[in-house]
């Protein structure tokens, strides 16, 4: 079983994305287990304050050091965990073969960033890696965090029903996913392809194989020429 510890200051903010859909399934099948764990009951003063103003001044407010580290060593005290990654705008892009990585640990926690951001000690001191979901900046980190958790849960074995479905998705060889069709076989006017209708395996496999390296070299070009930073 997987177990996925989440540090956030606004745990209502990953109350429905984590209890849906295959979520909710790895977690009703015991494969995954799921903690949230709300920063404010590790704060010092009756406001259950979790920030301060950044030294030096400036906009913005930081979020604390004592709260993260005080849950992060109680944490610790009851199991060992193989990363501790920071939600960070300035991390590492999370890919599909990261998703697959972190999909063979065991105990992972994933640490919630917010308002400017979090004080660097906690960086330095006990993350051991940053993870960005992309190119922009989102108000906190809870949101990056519940992608992070939904694209390593469907590759736990056993989550998904269908045992191929994972090895099918986008990005899991290095080419994108193509089209897919179902019943009925026209409508409107559109016709499910001749390929698909023909029964012929090898026919519909090879029809597929190159839809998605066409959909790859008109979208994704940098996928084919391995330039995917």
């Amino acid at each position: 079983m997987m177990r996925i510890d989440i540090l956030t200051g606004l745990p209502k903010l990953l109350e429905s994305p984590l209890q849906e859909s295959i979520l909710k399934r790895a977690q009703a099948r015991e494969l995954l287990t799921l903690a949230v764990h709300d920063l404010r009951d590790y704060a010092h003063d009756k406001h259950r304050t979790i920030d301060d103003t950044p030294y030096g001044g400036g906009a913005g407010m930081v979020l604390k050091p004592e709260p993260i580290f005080e849950c992060v060593d109680r944490l610790k005290q009851e199991r060992s965990y193989d990363e501790v990654i920071f939600m960070a705008a300035e991390g590492e892009r999370f890919t599909q073969t990261i998703a697959a990585e972190l999909s063979l640990r065991t105990n992972l926690i994933l640490i919630c960033g917010h308002y400017k951001g979090v004080d660097e000690r906690v960086r330095t001191g006990l993350v051991t890696r940053e993870i960005s979901i992309g190119d922009y900046v989102l108000t906190g980190g809870e949101l990056a965090a519940a992608v992070v958790v939904d694209a390593v849960t469907r590759l736990i074995p056993g989550v998904l029903n269908d045992g191929e479905s994972a090895l099918t998705d986008s990005f899991q060889d290095g080419l994108l996913g193509g089209p897919q069709f179902t019943r009925p076989p026209e409508y409107r006017g559109m016709r499910v392809p001749e390929e698909l209708l023909s029964g012929d395996h090898k026919r519909i496999e090879a029809w597929r194989e190159q839809q998605r390296l066409e959909r790859t070299k008109q979208r994704r070009g940098d996928l084919l020429s391995g330039d995917r930073t």
